[in-house]
């Protein structure tokens, strides 16, 4: 949790416009805090996935730094690049995933922060881990993944 405080997000600007190497540096000390939740298995996708969104955002922000210094750069430059395929590619496509991942993060924290728990089992968080995936991921995955999850 001290990594998470350490890290923590920098207000928005006036401008709305986020900057992409300080939002990639908070993003990626993010994907460390499932290894604290117990079961590995259970939170690798999770993880891995978040991993993978930060690790193309910030390929494509390497490639040319001075180019894609906020996000809207990325969007913007990547809309003009693909298209009618946009924003179903690139660090879009990644970008989307990440607030999608964050938003399980968000959602999870809350309800672990709001005392919801299994009266059976009160040391699991699996219910608070369900009502994440319910309102961050569920829709956006197939019948199988979700039977999976």
């Amino acid at each position: 949790m001290a990594l998470l405080l350490e890290h923590e997000f920098k207000p928005l600007p006036a401008d709305k416009q986020v900057e992409t190497l300080p939002f990639l540096e908070a993003v990626a000390h993010l994907p460390p805090f499932f290894d604290c939740l117990g079961t590995p298995i259970v939170y690798s996708p999770v993880k891995a996935d978040l991993t993978g969104n930060i690790k193309k955002i910030r390929a494509v922000y390497d490639s040319n730094p001075a180019k894609f210094k906020t996000l809207q750069n990325i969007l913007e430059a990547e809309k003009e690049m693909h298209g009618s395929a946009w924003p179903k590619t690139g660090a879009t496509l990644a970008l989307m995933w990440l607030k999608r991942g964050l938003k399980f993060m968000l959602v999870l924290l809350q309800s672990i922060s709001d005392g919801e728990r299994d009266e059976e089992h009160p040391n699991l968080i699996r219910v608070n881990a369900m009502k994440a995936y319910e309102i961050a991921l569920k829709k956006y995955h197939g019948w199988m993944l979700q039977k999976l999850f």
